[in-house]
């Protein structure tokens, strides 16, 4: 008799993925039956590695003494029921008794692993399984997508789940360390540094790298100093009344410091002629933005709709994933592996149905798209043959992003043509030159997908030796602007590239750093650390910004293990962890290493003075001012000043985080909302403008004609 195979998916909804393709409709407690196959899952995570207290009663509380504290031994328990984390989770528990039930049975021959094919995946799976020390063989299923073909053709492909060892010790060696590094310094950190607050601090190996970068980038902003430029623009008009514009330059530079010396050129110059000494056409070739993955397709996402994060991204992508749309959103890949050409051309076949250029779209096997050095574990984030029935809101933002540009890699190069030209005033004695550039596009190609709209500048038809006339000047006032707050998209891109300061264009750089495994975190794990930052408060969001809080100022200040916060540092033992998974790195070495580092980093922290870092300011209840709306009293919440009446629906609020106040780097204060009270205006020193100049104001607060809410209003004289 031939024995049955159970199947152990990671969640529900792959498991019913995996019973459609195998044509199983018997589903049971817990599990799926029928032509040969058993088909059961976890939800995730079932177990979880022990919480220090399991291993010793002492550590129970939290004492100094207690600490440096690494097991002799790790150990797993059922995954605790997160509103009481005293017991365990009801329904993992009872779902681990049927897969043990399973495993058991007499007709089951064999067990196959079908969780994600990634590190965690190999962790959820092996964890399970080998909790219950089978005595029959595991093998591992290893796909990229759910369809149909994907599974039957997996199941014939499966592996000696022992095969993939070398997943299973990077997993497991991720887990373990970030374990000991979060129990002993979260611990000590917040021994030291938090008595009395009743909060803990979250120290991680991930969580505090990218805090430091956003607080690095919030001391370039604070400490950036305006400083003013000229620009000279000349207005030239042929002999035959053609008019275009020039920008003066010296040496290749437009941008001067001093304005009297291009003072002195605009007097020279007016109503001078000129002569076009060069004119460069040439035509240039734009190639579509590379196939997504994971860290790409959030930073697409969290620019163009706002209220989407990272952390949302993923979540929709994979849930896009489960359903069968997309392939494995966790990819590190912009490439897709060079065996997927015959499903990449079904795919856009299928894709390609009823679009208004779908003349235009051509499979072609190209380098850029195919590129096997390129793709490391799992290729390029691309749509199924299966085209989605009904979808959220969100799920079809996300999978028209994925679709569109998948199907752009497959339409004509858009193209435009670049002119420059050079003129040269001949009857006055000038350093420099007059360069004007004009842009046109004349295919577009891939644009036409997303409706992407070139912006051309038009220059006249005009030739070299054209003679003209300066018929007006402009001399223009700029300032020089402060870098740009980090944004999640900006964010993400540091932390793929381990700080590696990367252009659009330096593909081969970027995909070098990303596909060695030299980073911060891994795709599956930044978007959640993004939300960890903001959820314990060491960063908030302001729009679309990212800035790091008192907190978080305080905890970067003041924490003395400085690698922690390294870039290098961390991308190293991510590297590690790479390479681990390849079969370069040893495990033990690399946990020797962990472990080592943590007591050295528990005993620099006994040294050090204690400080408070994260001060909880006492409540008060007083009284700021009168409510405006209606009259009851406006007092100091924790997110902002509001009126006490809201309960009987007064809407009259000051958030501490005002996002107009925001844009001009204001935050609102206690002394601010009294003055605004007490006078209806308030006189508000040191706003920055776009430019980045300093500058003052009369802010008043006032109730829209069309609804309850307020907004600002600004005023420069009293």
């Amino acid at each position: 008799m031939m024995k049955m195979k159970l199947i152990l998916a990671e969640k529900p909804s792959v498991a019913k993925n995996i019973a459609d393709a195998l044509k199983i409709k018997n589903k049971l407690d817990g599990y799926f039956e029928g032509n040969d196959y058993i088909i059961t899952w976890a939800f995730g995570h079932l177990l979880q590695l022990y919480d220090a207290k399991d291993y010793d009663n002492k550590m129970a509380k939290w004492k100094m003494a207690n600490f440096p504290f690494i097991p002799d031994d790790f150990k797993y328990k059922v995954k605790t029921d997160p509103r009481n984390r005293d017991r365990a989770d009801l329904g993992a528990r009872k779902q681990l008794q049927t897969i043990k039930y399973l495993m058991n049975r007499n007709d089951v021959g064999a067990i196959i692993s079908a969780c994600d094919f990634d590190r965690e995946g190999q962790v959820i799976g092996d964890s399970i399984i080998n909790n219950f020390t089978p005595k029959i063989p595991v093998y591992r299923l290893l796909i990229n997508e759910w369809t149909q073909a994907e599974v039957l053709q997996g199941l014939e492909n499966i592996k000696p789940n022992e095969t993939m060892r070398p997943l299973q010790d990077a997993g497991i060696s991720r887990q373990w360390a970030d374990w000991v590094i979060g129990i002993n310094l979260t611990s000590v950190a917040t021994l030291k540094y938090q008595q009395g607050s009743g909060k803990a601090l979250n120290i991680g190996r991930v969580l505090l790298p990218t805090l430091k970068i956003i607080y690095d980038r919030d001391k370039e902003i604070s400490s950036f100093v305006p400083e003013d430029y000229f620009k000279l623009t000349a207005t030239f008009t042929t002999d035959s009344n053609q008019s275009y514009q020039g920008t003066y330059v010296e040496e290749k530079k437009e941008k001067f410091k001093q304005k009297q010396s291009l003072e002195a050129i605009e007097a020279e110059i007016s109503d001078k002629h000129a002569l076009i000494i060069d004119k460069q056409v040439e035509r240039k070739k734009e190639f579509p933005p590379f196939l997504f993955n994971l860290s790409n397709l959030q930073g697409f996402m969290t620019a163009k709709y706002s209220g989407w994060t990272s952390d949302k991204v993923l979540k929709v992508a994979q849930t896009l994933y489960e359903k069968k749309y997309i392939t494995y959103p966790r990819t590190s890949s912009t490439a897709l592996d060079e065996s997927l050409a015959g499903k990449a051309a079904k795919v856009l076949k299928t894709l390609s149905e009823g679009l208004p250029y779908k003349d235009e779209i051509k499979f072609t096997k190209s380098k850029r798209i195919f590129n096997n050095a390129k793709v490391e574990s799992h290729s390029a984030i691309i749509p199924t043959y299966m085209k989605p029935k009904r979808l959220t809101k969100d799920q079809e933002l996300v999978y028209h992003a994925v679709k569109n540009r998948f199907i752009m890699q497959f339409m004509p190069v858009a193209e435009y043509e670049e002119t420059n030209l050079l003129s040269k005033i001949t009857d006055a004695a000038i350093p420099g030159l007059f360069q004007t550039k004009g842009k046109v596009q004349l295919r577009e190609g891939w644009k036409k997908v997303d409706n992407i709209q070139s912006k051309d500048t038009l220059i006249p038809a005009v030739e070299v030796n054209e003679k003209s006339l300066v018929t007006g000047t402009e001399l223009s006032s700029h300032v020089t602007k402060p870098p740009k707050p980090h944004t999640e998209k900006t964010l993400l891109r540091v932390m793929e590239t381990c700080g590696k300061t990367i252009k659009e264009d330096d593909s081969d750089d970027l995909m070098g750093s990303i596909l060695t495994g030299f980073s911060i975190g891994t795709p599956a794990t930044r978007a959640e650390t993004i939300k960890k930052l903001k959820d314990v408060g060491y960063i908030t969001s302001q729009q679309k910004s990212l800035v790091c809080t008192e907190l978080g100022v305080n905890l970067v200040e003041t924490f003395p293990i400085s690698s922690l916060f390294d870039l290098q540092f961390t991308g190293r033992l991510e590297k590690t962890l790479s390479d681990m998974e390849k079969g370069k790195v040893n495990k033990q070495e690399f946990l020797h290493m962990v472990f080592d580092f943590t007591k050295e980093s528990v005993e620099t922290i006994k040294g050090k003075p204690e400080v408070i870092i994260n001060k909880v300011a006492k409540k008060t209840n007083e009284v700021l001012g009168s409510c405006p709306q209606c009259g009851s009293n406006i007092v100091e919440g924790r997110m902002g000043f509001g009126c006490s009446n809201w309960k009987s629906g007064c809407k009259y609020i000051i958030w501490k985080n005002d996002k107009y106040l925001a844009t001009m780097r204001k935050r609102a204060t206690k002394a601010m909302v009294k003055s605004l009270l007490k006078n209806g205006k308030v006189y508000v020193k040191g706003l920055t403008s776009k430019r980045g100049k300093k500058f003052s104001a009369y802010l008043s607060y006032e109730k829209s004609e069309k609804n309850d809410y307020f907004s600002w209003n600004m005023e420069f004289k009293k």
